[in-house]
Protein backbone atom coordinates (compact mmCIF):
# COMPACT_ATOMS: atom_id res chain seq x y z
CA UNK A 1 0.00 0.00 0.00
CA UNK A 2 3.11 2.30 0.78
CA UNK A 3 4.38 1.82 -2.70
CA UNK A 4 1.15 2.60 -4.16
CA UNK A 5 1.01 6.03 -2.71
CA UNK A 6 4.60 6.86 -3.43
CA UNK A 7 4.07 5.75 -6.82
CA UNK A 8 0.36 8.04 -6.97
CA UNK A 9 2.93 10.46 -6.20
CA UNK A 10 5.80 10.46 -8.11
CA UNK A 11 3.93 9.45 -10.99
CA UNK A 12 2.47 12.74 -11.88
CA UNK A 13 5.64 14.77 -10.90
CA UNK A 14 7.55 12.26 -13.72
CA UNK A 15 5.05 12.76 -16.39
CA UNK A 16 4.85 16.75 -15.85
CA UNK A 17 8.82 16.48 -16.42
CA UNK A 18 8.55 14.52 -19.54
CA UNK A 19 9.89 17.13 -22.75
CA UNK A 20 6.87 17.50 -24.99
CA UNK A 21 6.87 15.25 -28.29
CA UNK A 22 8.19 17.90 -31.09
CA UNK A 23 7.02 17.88 -34.43
CA UNK A 24 10.17 19.00 -36.66
CA UNK A 25 9.29 21.11 -40.07
CA UNK A 26 10.97 19.65 -42.94
CA UNK A 27 12.31 22.00 -45.48
CA UNK A 28 13.60 21.51 -48.78
CA UNK A 29 16.10 22.75 -51.48
CA UNK A 30 12.87 22.81 -53.23
CA UNK A 31 11.12 25.37 -50.77
CA UNK A 32 13.98 27.90 -49.80
CA UNK A 33 15.01 28.26 -53.68
CA UNK A 34 10.82 28.84 -54.30
CA UNK A 35 11.57 31.76 -51.51
CA UNK A 36 14.77 32.77 -52.41
CA UNK A 37 12.87 33.25 -56.58
CA UNK A 38 9.79 35.25 -53.85
CA UNK A 39 12.38 37.41 -52.45
CA UNK A 40 14.51 38.48 -55.65
CA UNK A 41 11.52 39.27 -57.29
CA UNK A 42 10.51 41.33 -54.60
CA UNK A 43 13.43 42.88 -54.07
CA UNK A 44 13.74 44.02 -58.10
CA UNK A 45 10.21 45.10 -58.31
CA UNK A 46 11.27 47.39 -54.73
CA UNK A 47 13.40 49.28 -57.25
CA UNK A 48 11.12 49.46 -60.19
CA UNK A 49 8.34 51.13 -58.15
CA UNK A 50 11.05 53.24 -56.73
CA UNK A 51 12.40 54.63 -60.29
CA UNK A 52 9.08 54.62 -61.18
CA UNK A 53 7.64 57.05 -58.55
CA UNK A 54 5.49 54.24 -57.31
CA UNK A 55 5.39 54.63 -53.32
CA UNK A 56 2.15 52.93 -53.38
CA UNK A 57 4.44 49.88 -54.17
CA UNK A 58 7.60 50.94 -52.46
CA UNK A 59 5.14 51.08 -49.31
CA UNK A 60 3.51 48.11 -49.88
CA UNK A 61 6.96 46.37 -49.44
CA UNK A 62 7.09 46.38 -46.10
CA UNK A 63 5.02 44.86 -43.34
CA UNK A 64 3.10 47.34 -40.75
CA UNK A 65 5.02 47.20 -38.32
CA UNK A 66 8.12 47.67 -40.44
CA UNK A 67 11.29 50.01 -40.20
CA UNK A 68 13.53 51.58 -41.73
CA UNK A 69 17.16 52.91 -40.75
CA UNK A 70 17.99 55.35 -42.98
CA UNK A 71 21.50 56.68 -42.97
CA UNK A 72 22.06 59.72 -40.47
CA UNK A 73 18.44 59.62 -39.41
CA UNK A 74 16.61 58.13 -36.45
CA UNK A 75 14.55 54.43 -37.32
CA UNK A 76 11.38 55.08 -38.71
CA UNK A 77 8.31 53.27 -37.60
CA UNK A 78 5.34 52.07 -39.72
CA UNK A 79 3.94 52.07 -43.02
CA UNK A 80 3.14 56.20 -42.54
CA UNK A 81 6.66 57.05 -41.80
CA UNK A 82 7.94 54.72 -44.32
CA UNK A 83 5.81 56.82 -46.99
CA UNK A 84 6.62 60.10 -45.78
CA UNK A 85 10.32 58.98 -46.01
CA UNK A 86 10.07 57.75 -49.34
CA UNK A 87 8.04 60.13 -51.23
CA UNK A 88 9.50 63.40 -52.28
CA UNK A 89 7.98 66.76 -51.12
CA UNK A 90 5.16 68.78 -52.74
CA UNK A 91 6.68 70.39 -55.53
CA UNK A 92 9.88 68.60 -55.66
CA UNK A 93 11.65 67.81 -58.84
CA UNK A 94 13.98 64.97 -56.94
CA UNK A 95 13.45 61.37 -59.07
CA UNK A 96 15.41 58.28 -58.82
CA UNK A 97 16.41 57.17 -61.96
CA UNK A 98 18.45 54.20 -61.60
CA UNK A 99 18.23 52.02 -58.04
CA UNK A 100 19.51 48.37 -57.91
CA UNK A 101 20.53 45.77 -54.98
CA UNK A 102 22.63 43.22 -55.14
CA UNK A 103 22.07 40.54 -52.07
CA UNK A 104 25.36 38.58 -51.55
CA UNK A 105 23.52 36.28 -49.24
CA UNK A 106 19.63 35.77 -48.62
CA UNK A 107 19.23 32.87 -45.63
CA UNK A 108 15.58 31.70 -44.99
CA UNK A 109 14.52 30.72 -41.49
CA UNK A 110 11.24 29.62 -41.40
CA UNK A 111 9.07 32.27 -41.83
CA UNK A 112 11.91 34.92 -41.46
CA UNK A 113 14.61 35.72 -44.01
CA UNK A 114 17.36 37.76 -44.11
CA UNK A 115 19.36 39.42 -46.85
CA UNK A 116 22.66 41.60 -47.43
CA UNK A 117 24.70 43.21 -50.07
CA UNK A 118 25.31 46.16 -52.39
CA UNK A 119 22.86 49.09 -53.39
CA UNK A 120 23.24 51.84 -56.15
CA UNK A 121 21.79 54.39 -57.48
CA UNK A 122 21.35 58.07 -59.31
CA UNK A 123 18.79 60.24 -58.77
CA UNK A 124 18.37 63.90 -59.98
CA UNK A 125 17.46 66.25 -57.36
CA UNK A 126 15.65 69.48 -57.24
CA UNK A 127 18.21 71.63 -58.88
CA UNK A 128 18.53 69.36 -62.34
CA UNK A 129 21.62 67.71 -61.31
CA UNK A 130 22.00 63.79 -61.25
CA UNK A 131 23.80 62.05 -58.90
CA UNK A 132 25.12 58.75 -58.38
CA UNK A 133 25.25 56.88 -54.40
CA UNK A 134 25.70 53.27 -53.13
CA UNK A 135 26.31 51.76 -50.19
CA UNK A 136 25.60 48.28 -47.93
CA UNK A 137 22.54 46.98 -46.79
CA UNK A 138 20.50 44.85 -44.41
CA UNK A 139 16.85 44.00 -45.07
CA UNK A 140 14.75 41.17 -42.35
CA UNK A 141 11.61 39.78 -44.10
CA UNK A 142 8.89 38.18 -42.92
CA UNK A 143 6.47 36.01 -44.65
CA UNK A 144 3.24 37.89 -43.58
CA UNK A 145 1.32 35.00 -45.11
CA UNK A 146 2.09 31.87 -47.63
CA UNK A 147 4.51 33.07 -50.55
CA UNK A 148 4.44 36.89 -49.85
CA UNK A 149 7.34 38.11 -47.78
CA UNK A 150 7.70 41.79 -46.38
CA UNK A 151 10.28 43.60 -45.01
CA UNK A 152 10.17 44.18 -41.46
CA UNK A 153 13.79 45.96 -41.21
CA UNK A 154 15.64 47.72 -43.37
CA UNK A 155 18.82 49.82 -43.01
CA UNK A 156 21.59 50.72 -45.22
CA UNK A 157 24.76 53.00 -45.26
Amino acid sequence: MKNLWLLLLVLPIWACAQPEPTTEVTTTNDDIEKKKAIILKNIKAFSQALMNQDYDTVVDAYTDDAKIFPQNSKILTGKAAIRKYWTPPAGSNRKTTYHKITPEEIKILGKEAYDYGYYEGKSIGNDGKESSWGGKYVITWKEVEPDVWKMYLDIWN
